[in-house]
């Protein structure tokens, strides 16, 4: 498929979105129809990543259906199955997807039944790894993907997270290797803080500091039953064990959350403002000893 000739529209845009002539995130305007005009395209897709941006997604769909041009609504958010991925097809340049799929059944997440089981996928250039589950890949499969990566100019990001409980020293002497500037793990649920603590013991033998903040991870906050003081412990917990933490403010499948939480949220979203507070706190709690 050629996607010079998609116009791809998107609900809304994040960091990953693509920055081309023919990505849009809003109804053409009238100056859009007249470069457009020029421009020779066979589809127009819809991209939808959250079901709470499908009703924006039917409203783009009757403002593009006017150009005349097949328009499809697709995306993680109607439970459409990734197929093999292209690069900068659906996310910019430089972010890459090596995997789809989960050997996990996490309650919270819809991966594993939107996607099935873990499949590998050709290796494409790029340095910022959107997997799945990565770690849960062959051994094969991994040193393919550092090897992609060690080519890089850039230093590797994993956005799409790393599973604590999978981590192994030989990952870690890979991270290493390439010098990796950012990587995700995550505290969802009570099982992950012993692996998380693990994963940091594994990562600070290995090399990488906790001043470093390249260690991060993402903390589910908000669930039904949560309260802030535990979500505070947790928060803690993982910079605790290395981490710099990152509160992921939980949304029901419709795109809902708890406002009550918005608060407490932004307190821990801002990298200076967390490592200020934690470092404020380690210190207090220094000097009570």
């Amino acid at each position: 498929m050629n996607i010079n000739k998609i116009i791809r529209v998107f609900p809304r845009r994040t960091n990953a979105t693509p920055c081309d002539a023919l990505t849009f995130t809003e109804a053409p305007t009238k100056n859009d129809l007249e470069q457009l005009a020029f421009i020779a395209f066979d589809e127009i897709h819809i991209s939808v990543t959250f079901t709470y941006d499908l009703p924006k997604a039917e409203e783009l769909y009757q403002k593009w259906s006017v150009l005349g041009i097949p328009v499809t609504i697709g995306g993680p958010a109607i439970g459409m199955r990734g197929e093999e991925f292209v690069p900068g097809q659906y996310v910019k340049d430089g972010y890459v997807i090596t995997s789809r799929g989960c050997p996990n059944h996490c309650w919270f997440c819809s991966v594993w039944k939107r996607e099935g089981d873990l499949r590998e996928l050709p290796i494409m250039e790029g340095f910022n790894i959107l997997d799945d589950n990565l770690l849960a890949c062959s051994e094969r499969h991994i040193r393919a993907v550092f090897a992609m990566l060690k080519r890089q100019s850039e230093r590797p990001i994993f956005t799409g997270g790393l599973e604590a409980k999978r981590l192994q020293p030989w990952h870690v002497e890979l991270l290493r290797s390439i010098g990796t500037k950012r990587m995700f793990f995550a505290y969802d649920t009570s099982d992950d803080l012993e692996p998380l603590m693990i994963a940091g013991r594994l990562l600070q033998d290995g090399g990488f500091s906790k001043s470093s903040h390249a260690a991060r991870c993402y903390v589910l906050i908000g669930y039904p039953g949560d309260t802030m003081d535990a979500a505070e412990m947790r928060l803690k917990q993982a910079w605790n064990a290395g981490f710099l933490p990152f509160a992921m403010l939980y949304r029901n499948k419709n795109g809902e959350i708890d406002k009550s939480w918005s608060k407490f949220q932004r307190l821990w979203v801002r990298p200076w403002i967390v490592v200020s507070n934690l470092k404020i706190a380690d210190t207090f709690n220094a000097r009570q000893e």
